[in-house]
């Protein structure tokens, strides 16, 4: 212990209890505090500009008021991954454990325009388990958190499905070789000016637009490629007001908030500094406690590099309506990702929608799928198309 009410140089060890999974039951159904994880009321054009920034994502559709008002909309919208910025998601419970975000579900029923009001609720929906042992981290939880985004108007503007794996931090750590890898990946200079090439080649579809029926099954998406990630890349992400859990906060308030909540944070033994539990995101030995090697990504912010890539490729008159994601894998600092997918179907759906079905991934240099998925994307269709 180094004298901070409980804080110490390392995260808090608990294991699953009886009494652990009967407080968590008494919560299914409740609707969570949100205030200390809110980031964005407002969908001003400068967060939009941000939050657009902290994913790499240029669509002047997003970023250029001009371009934006001659477009389907008549003015600038966010992208449809904002909403991360409005509200990441809230913690519940569990106190002591680890976790990994493991899989995102979607819905998307309308635009966020420049100047809505976003207002964020979320509800423990429940969990399964302890689910039996597992290579990666012995016995695991998986929970459910149902976040809700509406406008100004009470209009549902976003659903989206939050579901984590819970695990014993003790038995991650145990199982940390049989997972160890070479990090960061020692690329060479000449790979690292072709993937430097392609992306600079990358560019959205835009106000051109890619009509229903000229779309086939079996089609390819376009490719976008994210990294060598740096360290800037995921501070970049966390600046754009997309993920702290809760915000990140510095000095007397984070000290407070510290002593309150001891699990919540560890002191680094090379700074003495306090650190919370998200800087597994960004702090090396943070991510090591957490059965991982070094700093490696957060699960939503593959989910807006798949929202980018899908954006990018359905045009300014094309609308995302629903994803879902698995995160599978650390993605380090070093990495590279590149984001596609398939057309795995195209028909008239149930609201009418003349829609387009994707399988969707995101493969690492190692030639991982660290994100395999699904979309639905609704595409205009020609004026002479029953």
């Amino acid at each position: 212990m180094d004298g901070s009410e409980g804080i110490t140089k390392e995260l808090a060890r608990a294991r699953f209890t009886d009494e652990m999974l009967a407080d968590m039951r008494a919560l299914i159904g409740t609707q969570l505090r949100t205030e200390a994880c809110l980031n964005n009321e407002y969908a001003t054009r400068l967060a939009i500009q941000r939050f657009c920034e902290g994913i790499g994502d240029d669509n002047p559709l997003w970023t250029d008021a001009q371009y934006a008002a001659d477009g389907p909309y008549g003015t600038q919208i966010a992208p449809p991954s904002f909403i991360f910025a409005c509200l990441g998601s809230v913690q519940v419970g569990w106190r002591g454990l680890g976790g990994f975000h493991c899989e995102t579900k979607m819905q998307f029923n309308r635009p966020i325009r420049v100047g809505d009001k976003i207002t964020a609720s979320v509800t423990f929906d429940g969990f399964d388990g302890p689910i039996a042992d597992s290579n990666f981290g012995g016995r695991r939880i998986k929970d459910y958190l149902r976040q809700e985004y509406r406008n100004q108007d009470g209009e549902l503007v976003s659903t989206f499905i939050c579901s984590r794996m819970r695990f014993e931090r003790g038995e991650m750590q145990k199982r940390a070789e049989t997972r160890k890898i070479e990090v960061p990946h020692p690329w060479k200079d000449e790979e690292i000016a072709a993937i430097e090439e392609q992306i600079l080649a990358e560019k959205p579809r835009g106000a051109e637009p890619r009509y229903w029926e000229d779309v086939q099954v079996d089609d390819e998406i376009d490719v976008i490629t994210k990294g060598p990630l740096g360290l800037t890349d995921f501070i970049a992400f966390i600046a754009a007001g997309a993920a702290p859990i809760p915000r990140v906060s510095a000095h007397s308030v984070a000290l407070k908030r510290y002593r309150k909540h001891p699990k919540w944070a560890f002191r680094d033994p090379k700074t003495h500094a306090l650190e919370p539990v998200y800087s597994v995101h960004y702090n090396d030995y943070a991510a090591q406690l957490q059965g991982a090697q070094i700093a490696y990504d957060v699960g939503i912010q593959r989910t807006c590099w798949q929202i980018h890539s899908l954006t990018n490729w359905m045009g300014d008159a094309g609308r995302l309506k629903s994803l879902t994601d698995q995160y599978r894998a650390h993605v380090y600092l070093g990495d590279v990702v590149r984001l596609g997918g398939r057309i795995d179907a195209k028909e008239v759906d149930a609201d009418g929608d003349h829609v387009v079905r994707l399988k969707t991934w995101a493969y690492n240099q190692r030639e991982q799928n660290v994100m395999p998925g699904t979309a639905c994307i609704v595409l205009p269709v020609r004026a002479n198309t029953q």
